[in-house]
């Protein structure tokens, strides 16, 4: 069995190693400064890799310099740069950047075309130590893998090995994988299927672990965590991300106590002979609220998502303070629903804005919670930008989605229901679609 090591700067990922913890900047790229500061800012916090949207050239001019900026400043936290819908901006990022991240679906329309550009990006990439992320995302998988395999773990993981096997032929193995989705049962079913195809292939590539768009406050943190420990329980993972729909700075504490639990050995097994034994009355004594949610999501959230309980008991002291029965039910709720197995509130998809992302996503998604918090058994996203718009909101029925500066178009499903809305009234149209549609049928969707 070949086990790879691959180096992105100088962060080595995979090969047992130990989980490589990394964010994204949500400043536009080209606003060199922002970018600048906040990429301090991050690295200063502990961030180990930083990406960066870079979707066109001039990003990529803005990204050499930043990096040249951190450089002189004495700071080697590697940069990614995040391309998508252009195999000539990958080319280009692919000489300034430690990693490239690639989206399989959106590289190039023609299958001919994208392994002739995706051998010149290898061949870019062997000449300046570059690695490349092969970031398969659900419901962005191109029309070719689907009408093959559906928008499926299995059409997410063929996409994946296809990429895998042009690297390959072109003798470059300095890759790392993505398969994420915001369904947690899709998410880890995909990485499953990869990591036992690469198995019986006997070469295991990197695992880069996300669930993605999984929103913000307890609801994305719990999220992640149950996506994130069942495949790190299992020894599934190199690095990861928690994508939340925050400050970036936020991220970095969230994903550094998920991978701290697992790296107290047996910690999973020991929960596991616990419930085996029949014992679900489970206890804890923190010193933060995140570090409760986390903590206990990383054990009881794998058990949920598997199916291997149904239910348990929670009682938790935080700095000291007994939680009381209502926050505790509260958690309950947001567990179940992370591991899809009871909804008791709205299901949300949020990205956690970038670079591209042209208006204030936090607000405006807080906002949206608000005014949805009563569609129980809806699931409502909400996008920054065309690129994690239509596709990759695959799950949702209804979608708010950044156009361009000051405009959002309102879908349903994967349709544009309108487009060119003002934000200002974007959020109202939202819920008069969604009452004139709830008025048709005879009960709202369910997201079992």
């Amino acid at each position: 069995m070949k086990k790879l090591t691959v180096n992105v700067g100088n962060v080595s990922i995979g090969n047992g190693g130990k989980i490589v913890v990394q964010t994204m900047c949500n400043t536009p790229t080209a606003d060199i400064e922002a970018s600048f500061r906040q990429c301090v800012e991050l690295s200063n916090a502990g961030a180990q890799i930083i990406r960066l949207t870079t979707q066109g050239l001039k990003e990529v001019s803005a990204l050499k310099v930043i990096k040249e900026m951190l450089r002189d400043k004495g700071i080697l936290t590697p940069l990614v740069a995040d391309v998508h819908f252009s195999y000539e901006v990958a080319h280009e990022a692919a000489k300034v950047a430690d990693k490239v991240r690639i989206n399989p679906g959106n590289f190039a329309k023609d299958h001919d075309i994208a392994i002739r550009e995706f051998a010149r990006l290898t061949d870019i990439c062997k000449e300046h130590s570059t690695s490349i992320r092969i970031g398969v995302n659900h419901g962005s998988l191109g029309d070719r893998i689907v009408e093959k395999y559906g928008n499926t773990p299995a059409g997410m993981k063929e996409a994946a090995m296809e990429w895998i096997k042009m690297a390959e032929n072109n003798n470059f193995d300095r890759i790392i994988i993505s398969l994420k989705a915001s369904n947690t049962i899709i998410m880890t079913k995909a990485y499953s299927l990869l990591h036992d195809e690469m198995l019986k292939n006997r070469v295991i590539y990197p695992l880069h672990l996300g669930v993605t768009e999984a929103g913000n406050g307890d609801e994305g943190r719990i999220k992640s965590a149950v996506g994130l420990s069942a495949l790190l329980s299992k020894g599934i993972g190199d690095t990861i991300r928690v994508s939340l729909t925050e400050s970036p700075l936020n991220e970095i504490p969230a994903a550094d106590l998920i991978a701290k639990f697992f790296e107290k050995p047996g910690r999973y097994y020991t929960v596991l002979e616990k419930i085996q034994s029949g014992n679900l009355n489970f206890s804890y004594n923190t010193e933060t609220w995140d570090e409760f949610i986390l903590e206990a999501a990383c054990e009881i959230g794998p058990h949920l998502l598997e199916k291997s309980i149904d239910d348990f008991s929670v009682s938790a002291f935080v700095a000291g303070q007994a939680i009381s029965n209502h926050l505790i039910d509260n958690f309950k709720d947001n567990l179940m629903q992370a591991a899809r197995r009871r909804f008791s509130k709205p299901e949300y998809i949020a990205c956690p804005g970038c670079g591209r992302t042209l208006f204030n996503l936090e607000s405006v998604f807080n906002e949206v919670k608000r005014r949805t918090s009563h569609l129980k058994g809806y699931n409502i996203a909400v996008m920054g930008c065309i690129v994690n718009g239509p596709g990759e909101m695959a799950d949702a029925d209804y979608g708010y989605v950044g156009e361009g500066r000051g405009k959002v178009s309102i879908y349903r499903g994967k349709t544009p229901v309108f487009r060119s809305v003002p934000e200002s009234e974007a959020i109202d149209i939202l819920l008069k679609l969604i009452d004139s549609d709830a008025r048709n049928i005879v009960s709202p969707p369910q997201n079992g």
